[in-house]
């Protein structure tokens, strides 16, 4: 799926871009509102996230445009605290008003019932993850290393799916711990030890994907050279 996020501000853009290209979205940032409008005559986009506050044309502008070729769901994410402006950004139909500064989780979670909610059934693709020997298929949540079915545990599911939709990046214990378990969960920070243990002894020979990062935790490896 394809997210165009229009913000003035760079710093901002950065952290969008960061945060949905590690759920899988394609991310379009724009800088301004007249290069938003040429951006969404050109490509199609599945969600826009923008701000009131724009350079050369301001966000509602881009909006009352933008709803005049189509009804693609959009986001306000605004540092306007004032209730007039919030009630502003629904009455122009916005799925969701995010107010700055924004909390990552709490975007991404916006983000996905919005994608689910206004996609038809059926149309929101799956990405299934390929490596050299191994292959993640998210629809059946079925493993294979090198054609040969593996079986995980569901929670050896959830580890190895959440890596490696994240490849190269590292995570602590404690993230993945609560990541996979909640945080109300009570074991410790050895779950995440012996699950990974399990999870490497059911991926041989492509066991060096889940890569032990010192000092930190874990990540998966997708570059690993023997």
């Amino acid at each position: 799926m394809r997210i165009m996020v229009v913000d003035g501000d760079e710093l901002t853009r950065r952290e969008l871009k960061t945060l949905l290209s590690r759920e899988g979205y394609d991310v379009d940032l724009i800088s301004d509102g007249i290069t938003a409008i040429k951006y969404f005559r050109r490509y199609e986009y599945h969600l826009v996230i923008l701000d009131f506050l724009l350079p050369e044309l301001d966000g509602k502008s881009v909006i009352l445009q933008l709803r005049k070729i189509s009804d693609t769901p959009f986001v306000i994410l605004s540092a306007f605290q004032d209730m007039e402006t919030i009630i502003k950004a629904y009455e122009l139909g916005a799925e969701d008003y995010i107010r700055k500064p924004f909390h990552p989780k709490e975007l991404l979670a916006k983000v996905k019932v919005i994608l689910r909610r206004t996609m038809p059934a059926g149309e929101i693709p799956v990405r299934s993850l390929s490596f050299d020997g191994l292959y993640i298929d998210p629809v059946s949540h079925k493993v294979f290393v090198e054609d040969r079915l593996v079986n995980l545990t569901p929670k050896e599911y959830e580890l190895l799916l959440h890596l490696a939709s994240n490849p190269n990046q590292a995570f602590t214990r404690e993230a993945l711990l609560n990541y996979i378990w909640g945080h109300d969960y009570y074991g410790t920070e050895r779950t995440v030890d012996t699950h990974i243990k399990t999870l490497r002894d059911a991926l041989r020979p492509r066991h060096h994907y889940i890569a032990t990062v010192r000092g930190v935790g874990y990540k998966f490896d997708e570059f690993y050279q023997e």
